[in-house]
C-alpha cells in the first residue's frame, strides 16, 4: 500500500488544511502566535482521534479549532489581559497566508485591524458565528453543528454581531493609490512639524491608539485632531535618545498591514514599529501605533521575505 493511501486521513490531510485553520484561529483570537498554538493543539486532537469515523475531516477540524479558540477567549487569563486595556490585534503583512481567504470585501474586512478590534465587543459565540459566516461562508446549519447550537441561535448571533460591527466601523474599501497618498502626506507633515497639516488630514472624530512603544501597561488613547497631531508630531520627532532606545537609525517604509495602509520602522531587516491607518473619505479616522516586540515577530519574519524596497525616509 502506498504512502498516499495510508495517510489518507493522516498528517498529509491535516497539513493540506493548516493554513485555512490558522486563518480561522487568527480571526477568532487576533493573535498569530495564539493561532499557531491552537492549530498545533488541533493537530494533537487529530492524531488521537478515530479518523476512520470522521466523515468530513475539514468540518471536524474547523469545529475543533473553533472550540479551542472559544476556550481561550473564555479563559480568565485572556479576559484579564483584554479587559485591562492593553490589547491590540497582532498586525500581519499583506500576503501572509494567515490573512486568507480574501476574495470578497467581507473576507478582507473580517481580518482588518479595525474589525478585529471591534470583535472584542462581541460575545465569544457572536464572534465565532460572525467569522464562520462572513469569512468562511459556512451555512447556519454548519455553524450550528460546529458550535452545538440551533440554526436559529446562529442567525441571532450573526444579526447581533453584524449590527454591533456595522454601527461602530468607519467607511469601506479605499483606493490603494489614494490611501498611499494620504499616508505620505501624513508622514511628511509629521516629519516637518506642520501640525496644522496633520489636523487637516484627520477626521473630526479621529482616534489614535498606541501601546507606548511596547512599554505602557495600558493602551494610550487620544481623541481630537489637535491633540492627536501634537502627539504624532512628538512621536515622529527623532532624537538621540529614541535612536538609542530603538537600537539604531530606522528607515521608514510604506506597507499594507491587514489590508490597511501602514508605515513600518525598520532597522536592518527587523521591524521595530508599525503605524497603521484607517482612512475614510480621504482622511485618517484611526491611527494605531504598535511597537511591542511580541506583536511584531511574525510581521518581521514576513518582512524579511518581502525583499528590500525604496523607503519613504531612509534615515529617521
Amino acid at each position: 500500500m502506498d504512502s498516499t493511501a495510508t495517510d489518507r486521513f493522516g498528517t498529509g490531510r491535516f497539513e493540506a488544511g493548516r493554513s485555512r485553520l490558522a486563518s480561522l484561529a487568527y480571526r477568532l483570537l487576533g493573535s498569530a502566535a495564539d493561532a499557531e498554538d491552537v492549530v498545533q493543539d488541533a493537530f494533537l486532537h487529530w492524531q488521537t482521534a478515530d479518523q476512520q469515523r470522521i466523515k468530513v475531516p475539514e468540518a471536524w477540524l474547523a469545529k475543533v479549532v473553533t472550540n479551542l479558540c472559544l476556550d481561550r477567549l473564555r479563559s480568565a487569563r485572556v479576559r484579564r489581559e483584554r479587559t485591562a486595556g492593553a490589547w491590540l490585534p497582532e498586525p500581519l503583512l499583506d500576503g501572509d497566508p494567515m490573512l486568507g481567504p480574501a476574495d470578497s470585501f467581507e473576507q478582507r474586512e473580517s481580518v482588518s485591524l479595525a474589525v478585529l478590534t471591534l470583535m472584542e465587543r462581541l460575545s465569544p459565540f457572536e464572534r465565532a458565528v460572525y467569522v464562520l459566516r462572513e469569512a468562511f461562508s459556512y451555512s447556519h446549519a454548519e455553524i450550528a453543528e460546529i458550535l452545538d447550537i440551533t440554526e436559529c441561535a446562529s442567525q441571532q448571533h450573526l444579526h447581533r454581531a453584524r449590527r454591533r460591527i456595522t454601527a461602530a466601523r468607519r467607511g469601506g474599501e479605499v483606493d490603494p493609490a489614494s490611501a498611499r497618498r494620504v499616508v505620505e502626506e501624513f508622514l511628511a507633515a509629521a516629519s516637518s512639524g506642520r501640525t496644522e497639516r496633520l489636523v487637516a488630514l484627520l477626521t473630526d472624530d479621529a482616534t489614535a491608539i498606541s501601546d507606548g512603544a511596547g512599554l505602557a501597561e495600558k493602551l494610550l488613547r487620544y481623541d481630537a485632531p489637535q491633540r492627536i497631531a501634537a502627539v504624532v508630531r512628538a512621536g515622529f520627532r527623532p532624537t538621540p535618545a529614541k535612536r538609542r532606545f530603538a537600537g539604531g537609525t530606522p528607515a521608514i517604509h510604506y506597507a499594507l498591514v491587514n489590508g490597511a495602509p501602514a508605515v513600518l520602522f525598520v532597522i536592518g531587516d527587523h521591524v521595530i514599529g508599525a503605524v497603521t491607518f484607517d482612512i475614510t473619505g480621504g482622511k485618517i479616522a484611526t491611527v494605531r501605533g504598535i511597537a511591542a516586540p511580541t506583536r511584531l515577530v511574525r510581521l518581521t519574519e514576513a518582512w524579511r521575505r518581502h525583499g528590500p524596497d525604496t523607503p519613504l525616509i531612509s534615515q529617521w
